[in-house]
């Protein structure tokens, strides 16, 4: 088994060879630490709120106070939520000049939270709650869910600013994503299966354009260059200060 200090320093020399063409792929496992539990898996959401009865678009617009039971609930977990160790070292990355662009499956902002600049949501953000009728935009902390649905002061019914199943992935962030993983040298695989399209494809893109893939999960998921095990709070800090170490003063 090789040294995991070995890996770790493989992976610090890759990303500042790369210089600033390092992209991060991030999914649900990065901000499990910081108190927001997954969507698929043991624990996940779709173990306590049947997906087609709570999180399809359908479902919403034929009955938002039904979605709005969930929406609830997720809502007061993303409010409390901080950014981990896991989120604070790839803004630091960012700020280092090593890491471009976060592509994140997350709803959660905390990559924004962080400090990060350059991220690219799939799944738009929870963080913000849009209406349907006038297309306002409100911080999730102001809207009161006292009584369900909440409302726009124009009447209409206030939905998450997050992508639900039957609703499609925002153009921009498709097209943005696709250019990024042509282009770059380094992508980070971090806290995702990377079984979900389309951000699935990501890594795939990447490495058809040459780029090398560095996963940090608990289990494997890909045939990666570079395999770091363990949760990405504990693993993406020690990758940070290594590459730190390596470079120039």
């Amino acid at each position: 088994m090789i040294d995991r200090y070995l890996l770790i320093s493989a992976a610090a020399t890759e990303i500042t060879s790369a210089k600033n063409n390092t992209i991060a792929l991030t999914g649900a496992g990065i901000s499990v630490a910081s108190g927001i539990p997954p969507f698929r898996g043991p624990g996940g959401v779709w173990e306590k709120y049947d997906v087609e009865e709570y999180g399809t678009i359908d479902v919403f617009y034929r009955r938002p106070e039904k979605a709005w039971e969930m929406l609830k609930e997720f809502k007061e977990v993303i409010e409390k939520a901080q950014p981990n160790p896991a989120h604070l070292a790839l803004a630091r990355l960012e700020t280092l000049g090593y890491l471009r662009t976060i592509i994140t499956q997350n709803v959660d902002g905390l990559h924004q939270e962080a400090g990060n600049i350059n991220v690219i949501e799939f799944h738009g953000n929870n963080r913000w709650i849009v209406c349907l009728k006038c297309n306002r935009r409100y911080p999730t902390a102001e809207v009161s869910t006292a009584t369900l649905p909440p409302y726009c002061t124009c009447g209409g019914v206030l939905k998450p600013d997050a992508v639900f199943f039957g609703e499609k992935i925002p153009y921009e962030a498709l097209s943005s994503s696709s250019a990024e993983a042509n282009n770059c040298s380094v992508v980070l695989v971090i806290g995702t299966s990377a079984v979900v399209e389309p951000a699935a494809s990501v890594p795939f893109i990447a490495r058809r354009a040459g780029a090398k893939i560095i996963e940090i999960n608990p289990e494997r998921a890909l045939s990666s260059d570079i395999y770091l095990q363990g949760p990405a709070e504990e693993i993406l800090p020690m990758l940070v200060d290594e590459v730190i170490s390596l470079s120039p003063r």
